[in-house]
């Protein structure tokens, strides 16, 4: 499953001990409910069914059933500059895991309790942000009235 090459072991060196995969998995909660039974990942197109559920199973010893794959293709998006051409991103493939049906699957609550601080401090920085702007608005003003005194105002 590795690409990399490690080292030939010479009598009294030290071994490697880390098993370094060539692949990722990224658990992604799904538009529609799937069964608490069912996981979804996300993962790259080069990995197959039997790479998803070989290394569920001898990485994170997780029973696995079933494995269901499928391409999906990347988003295609506007550039962000002046001139007009378009980026796709990359392809990547959904594993859909059947673990048994005694194994149920809780995705997992990040932020839990924090979230709402989380909602309070972006306000917050967005006050100042919006604060900012008008500072700098009445600054860009005042240079284009070079020598004129601040209580002189219009």
């Amino acid at each position: 499953m590795s690409t990399r090459w490690y080292p030939r072991y010479v009598r009294g060196n030290p071994q490697l001990r880390i098993f370094l995969p060539d692949f990722w998995m990224i658990v992604k909660k799904p538009e529609q409910p799937l069964p608490a039974n069912k996981v979804l990942f996300k993962v790259p197109v080069q990995m197959t069914g039997y790479d998803v559920k070989n290394y569920l199973e001898k990485i994170y010893k997780i029973p696995v059933m079933q494995v269901k794959t499928r391409v999906v293709c990347g988003e295609i998006k506007r550039a962000k500059s002046t001139k007009p051409y378009l980026i796709k991103e990359d392809d990547y493939r959904e594993a859909i895991v059947d673990l048994p049906k005694h194994v149920q699957f809780e995705y997992p609550d990040l932020y839990g309790g924090e979230r709402v601080k989380l909602e309070d401090e972006i306000e917050k920085i967005e006050k100042q942000f919006e604060f900012i702007k008008k500072r700098e608005k009445r600054r860009t003003f005042s240079e284009n009235r070079h020598n004129v005194p601040g209580w002189f105002g219009v």
